[in-house]
């Protein structure tokens, strides 16, 4: 019979598992494993002349280090266990990518879409006000994200009511990321968690002997896809496997139902479809599928869900047909789920890994607030000047001329460039962390208990150099 863990236990049940492997001592396994801060509230808003009381959370996992990091969701399934759970898995996240933050969460049970605008600003100010009053919320505290419901306009909505309380603070506009570039954001951190996800995939595919395992190819080129949420995250992740991996996405599933093409669907004109129409249905030269979670089930290569936790159980895990799920939202496949699939010799690359590209840019946002620098500023004209002097040798000493394509080389990077490439360099350098001890220690026979050994061995050290456990 099947186990019904919470979402923090099914976290807890992977440390576990890999905590076997490591000498770690159980006091210090205990404390990496509870949430050192949980604040509980419940706050009055008058939104149209109406009261309402808003249940929300915002809890601080790990202070190994300061600060915490984690981003606030909006929706109605919000409880305390999801936000621990979340929470939780932010820490290991930031510790597999090294973005030396502690994990925390937010969340506010509320339905996003019941609220105009104005209901939205007053409901996430008077959230701020809260966490505020609690020294919950600062540059070197606890710094807030996007999560599910949210955006870069609450985020701006933080900021400035941040600052109104903090007047003084000259770092105010690092006490929260995920803002409008326009407003202290930084290029490239709407993009980041899906473009990480396409990141850590082809890294994933890109080494044959694994793919050999589960049946596959190297490589993503050519690999049928199926995304599950078309959120900012489902999305974006489609659209690089599309356009930079030349992979086939040929299912997109969304909570009202699926569109399906065989022959891949144009992701490009999925994005500027769902602008216009406010759904993906209906979606020209595709086939509509009304049980949105069968579409899981159907044949692909790569199984991506990036919507809700729990979508993958022992009910249906049993029916996946895909050989690679990457985890692209927080905890979709539970812990009994997974244990079906690893049995059935899938491969899952794991959600504390592989979504982790939204808390890597956040980091550089973070560090460009502190700075009060854009990236790419002091250097980019240098580069280009040095560049375009190489040029003119070469061209000089070979009698000869660069094509004006060519000449693309004499581009100096800017912002949105530093940040892909560090992201980048992020997503496959963690990767190959992982793999060394999945590929190296027989006993380890999944990313997961890999890339949660890799979390609990850096966090531990962490504890241990501060000397609570001599």
């Amino acid at each position: 019979m099947a186990n019904n863990y919470s979402f923090f236990g099914s976290v807890n049940k992977g440390v576990d598992r890999a905590a076997e492997y490591l000498n770690i001592p159980n006091g210090l396994l205990e404390q990496m494993k509870a949430c050192n801060s949980i604040y509980k509230l419940n706050f009055p808003v008058k939104i149209n002349n109406k009261y309402e009381v808003i249940e929300a959370y915002r809890i601080q996992h790990s202070h190994h280090r300061f600060p915490t990091k984690g981003g606030i969701r909006f929706s109605q399934h919000v409880n305390e266990d999801e936000v621990m759970a979340l929470s939780a898995l932010m820490s290991y996240k930031c510790a597999i990518v090294d973005v030396p933050f502690g994990g925390a969460k937010g969340g506010v049970k509320i339905n996003p879409k019941d609220y105009d605008e104005r209901g939205l600003e007053l409901i996430t100010r008077r959230y701020t006000t809260e966490l505020i009053k609690k020294d919950f919320i600062g540059p070197a505290v606890d710094v807030p994200a996007p999560d599910m419901g949210t955006g870069a306009r609450e985020m701006a909505w933080i900021m400035d009511t941040y600052k109104t309380f903090k007047p003084n603070d000259l770092n105010y506009m690092a006490c929260v990321t995920g803002k409008p570039v326009s407003q202290f954001g930084i290029q490239g951190r709407k993009e980041a968690t899906g473009l990480g996800v396409f990141y850590g995939i082809r890294e994933c595919m890109n080494y044959e002997e694994d793919m050999a395992n589960i049946g596959l190819s190297k490589g993503i080129a050519g690999k049928k896809i199926i995304v599950q949420g078309f959120g900012n995250v489902g999305s974006h992740a489609a659209l690089y496997c599309d356009t930079k991996g030349d992979a086939k996405v040929i299912c997109i599933a969304e909570y009202n139902g699926a569109i399906y093409n065989e022959n891949g669907i144009d992701i490009q004109a999925l994005i500027e479809y769902k602008k216009e129409h406010k759904t993906i249905i209906g979606f020209p030269d595709t086939e509509f599928i009304q049980d949105s979670l069968s579409a899981l089930e159907l044949e692909c290569d790569v199984l991506i869900p990036a919507a809700m936790e729990n979508q993958i159980t022992a009910t249906n895990a049993h029916k996946i047909k895909a050989k690679l799920i990457a985890e692209a939202a927080n905890g979709p496949i539970n812990f009994d789920g997974e244990q079906i699939l690893l049995a059935a010799g899938k491969l899952i690359i794991p959600d504390s890994f592989i979504n982790a590209g939204g808390v890597t840019v956040s980091y550089f946002e973070w560090l460009k607030n502190l700075s009060r620098m854009r990236f790419g500023r002091m250097q980019k004209r240098f580069d280009e000047n040095a560049f375009s002097h190489l040029v003119g040798v070469i061209e000089k000493q070979t009698n000869s001329t660069i094509s004006d394509r060519d000449k693309s080389i004499l581009h100096g990077a800017d912002e949105s460039d530093l940040v892909y490439s560090g992201l980048e360099e992020t997503m496959i350098n963690s990767y190959k962390s992982i793999r060394s001890i999945y590929a190296n220690k027989a006993e380890v026979k999944d990313l997961r208990t890999a890339s949660f050994m890799l979390a609990i061995d850096k966090i531990a050290s962490d504890y241990l150099a501060m000397g609570i456990f001599p």
